[in-house]
């Protein structure tokens, strides 16, 4: 007969737990563990119980998240000490520790829902609970779906709270710091809440709960719940009005808009690089392995033909979109090869199932054309594979096709590199080179046409740029015709330019100039177009980008011709001195105040109002960034200030510093740190800038 055991206690070992299952930054205020992996517990027997003895004694205990009641949904498992030898069920072992105690290791499901678990013990039909945790993915599991094999790779795409976004254009590439803060106090309860609030729940909430086990659901429910279009989610996307919100670029890190979402539902505004980014950031926080990736040039095929039709002055492509990808396996494809790396995409663009989401889709399979495979492969074949189409429309109403390359869809897909810093191409990843002959089988297979048949000599037009174009600089552009024809060529010349924003959205024009030319075979013509603050200042968005578009109308032959290039205006600098108090020592350590020296020059010809900087770092500012007003700084005039942090978590952190004033916004600067404990020896102490 079993003996019972009356147990005063649960000691859920909080601290060793968590550093083995890579949790530790989560805090130490609760157990938090990944699937598919033992931890630990101590059971206190009262005095007087009988002493424990594995050979004689059972209990059985017992596992449950959600509301549903029943083995077979895995989300309330029974099972006793060593009850199960298959590693995919949920098992336990228990032995004699010293003192009146119990050591009990408990071994969760690869395959088990992720989320908050009850734990208790039962024993002759009387139950005791034994507190609570919370489960997630893990990518350290061979086991588990989300399974990656590289730790270095599993250190930047789950452990780290640090990362850069990319923007600008596809030859003008810049990059903007992010604070992803998975790891900060409340977070991961907000990101189980997003679960918690999806529209699955509210049609099945027992299904749902027990769907979680699926890092593929989980992905696309996240790619619903980040924008609002259907439910309450996390953000409102807007493209023109921000008068009642927050501006998208102001944005520096995640934490802020999920604990405003947490508070007081959703959060305006958002576009698609905030988007993807919190998407990121909570799929880390739930153990998905995930990065946040740019497409420049990116398409958006509404009628899922793979071409892009548009009239001149209509919408079509993007200067770049953003996405996230997730790592995963697809068990539900059935079929080999389209493991790894999984594009989805919570900007709201389409619907899919009628729901406002995209994905996840096998970058495998958006690379090899094979749009059946689940979910939303066209769509993403085409934001980085269609043809574009152009046509221009004649007085007397009828329409003739621009000239020019139908390889501009696509181009630069980049994503923070591993461990460093700096941008990594992975275009090759989504497709393979153009021209290639590869190139040509996947589109065949995708059933597209053939875009790369034989085009005749056409005339050359293209944009050169100057070499310094920072905002509020007066600087030349121009276009350049040559005749690669055996004839002479007379020909309208055209060079204009307009304000845009990322989204290709047109604002107003701030130059034009235009000639009629003679073109002689093999001869050159330049046309000088010379763009001014007095003029661009006034109409370009906090985006700095302006797009120029050259035309050359040759009326004899009824040909055009059209080339375009995309500005990407030049920031100043936010200089971000080296804290006071590391110039004198080198060291950065927890408790020790630092002192940052803020610094930006007004480059623009008039002065700046409402000028502020805002801080943000985790471990280093409090859970709200710190903003400090400057007011008004005159032209050519710095913008200075000095803000003591104290660091309160040894580890590497990030300091995110934003500018904004009123006439030039959202300007960003970053330095990563390692702070020290005063525990350890001097001789280990670490700082680096950049």
């Amino acid at each position: 007969m079993s003996l019972a055991h009356d147990f005063e206690r649960c000691d859920l070992d909080i601290k060793s737990n968590k550093r083995s299952h890579h949790t530790e930054q989560n805090g130490e205020d609760r157990l938090i563990v990944r699937r598919g992996q033992p931890f630990s517990l101590v059971l206190h027997l009262k005095a007087g119980s009988p002493e424990f003895n594995p050979e004689e004694t059972s209990f059985t205990l017992i596992v449950e998240t959600g509301t549903l009641l029943g083995k077979e949904s895995d989300t309330k498992v029974s099972f006793g000490l060593k009850d199960s030898t298959d590693d995919k069920e949920w098992s336990a072992s228990a032995s004699k520790a010293p003192g009146n105690t119990v050591a009990l290791n408990i071994s969760s499901s690869p395959e088990a829902p992720i989320g908050l678990y009850s734990l208790s013990l039962l024993q002759q039909g009387q139950s005791t609970s034994l507190g609570a945790f919370v489960l997630l993915f893990n990518a350290w599991c061979p086991r588990d779906a989300v399974y990656m094999r590289s730790e270095t790779k599993r250190q930047e795409y789950v452990l780290s709270q640090h990362g850069l976004l990319y923007r600008g254009s596809a030859t003008r590439i810049h990059h903007k710091p992010w604070n992803f803060s998975q790891f900060e106090p409340g977070i991961l309860d907000i990101c189980l809440k997003i679960l918690d609030e999806g529209l699955n729940v509210v049609s099945d909430t027992d299904q749902d709960c027990s769907e979680r086990r699926s890092p593929v659901y989980i992905t696309r429910v996240l790619s619903a719940m980040i924008n609002s279009n259907d439910n309450e989610g996390v953000l409102v996307g807007e493209w023109a009005e921000f008068e009642d919100g927050v501006h998208p670029s102001t944005w520096i890190g995640s934490g802020d808009i999920l604990r405003q979402w947490a508070d007081s539902g959703p959060v305006c505004y958002g576009q698609c690089w905030v988007f993807a980014a919190v998407d990121c950031t909570v799929s880390r926080a739930l153990g998905i392995p995930c990065r946040v990736v740019t497409n420049f040039s990116s398409a958006h095929d509404g009628n899922g033909n793979l071409l892009i039709e548009k009239m001149y002055d209509e919408d079509g492509e993007r200067n770049f979109h953003v996405w996230v990808e997730s790592w995963m396996a697809r068990p539900d494809l059935e079929q080999a090869g389209f493991d790894g790396w999984q594009v989805s995409d919570a900007t709201p663009q389409e619907t899919s199932e009628g729901v406002f989401c995209c994905g996840p889709v096998p970058v495998s399979a958006i690379r090899e054309g094979e749009l059946t495979k689940k979910f939303d492969a066209p769509f993403v074949f085409a934001e980085v594979n269609a043809d574009v189409v152009e046509y221009v429309k004649l007085s007397t109403g009828d329409f003739v096709k621009f000239s020019g390359s139908t390889d501009s869809i696509g181009q630069n897909i980049s994503t923070k590199a591993v461990g460093r810093d700096k941008r990594r191409d992975i275009t090759h990843h989504y497709k393979y080179p153009e021209g290639s002959e590869e190139e040509r089988r996947v589109f065949e297979k995708a059933q597209h046409r053939n875009k790369l048949q034989k085009k005749g000599k056409e005339p050359g037009l293209r944009i050169k740029l100057a070499k310094n174009m920072v905002v509020g600089s007066d600087f030349e552009v121009y276009a350049v015709l040559a005749n690669n024809c055996m004839v002479a060529k007379s020909c309208s010349f055209m060079l204009y330019a307009r304000a845009v924003r990322y989204n290709s959205t047109r604002g107003a024009s701030c130059g034009f100039i235009s000639d009629t030319v003679t073109v002689t075979p093999g001869e050159e013509k330049l046309l000088f177009l010379k763009l001014k603050y007095s003029d661009y200042g006034k109409v370009i968005s906090p985006d700095r980008m302006i797009q120029l578009t050259a035309f050359v109308n040759d009326k004899e032959n009824r040909e055009y011709h059209k080339a375009e290039k995309l500005i990407v205006l030049d920031e100043p600098d936010l200089e971000i001195k080296q804290c006071a108090s590391l110039q004198l020592t080198g060291e950065a350590r927890v408790g020790q105040p630092l002192t940052a020296e803020l610094c930006l020059l007004n480059p623009l010809p008039e002065a700046l109002q409402d000028c502020s900087f805002t801080l943000e770092g985790v471990g280093l500012t409090q859970e709200k960034p710190i903003t400090i007003k400057l007011g008004t700084v005159a032209s050519k005039q710095e913008a200075k200030a000095s803000v003591q942090l104290s660091p309160r978590e040894a580890g590497f952190t990030v300091l995110l510093v934003d500018f904004d004033s009123d006439k030039l916004k959202n300007i960003k600067n970053f330095i990563p740190m390692v702070v020290m404990s005063d525990a350890l020896s001097p001789s280990l102490n670490t700082i680096a800038m950049t």
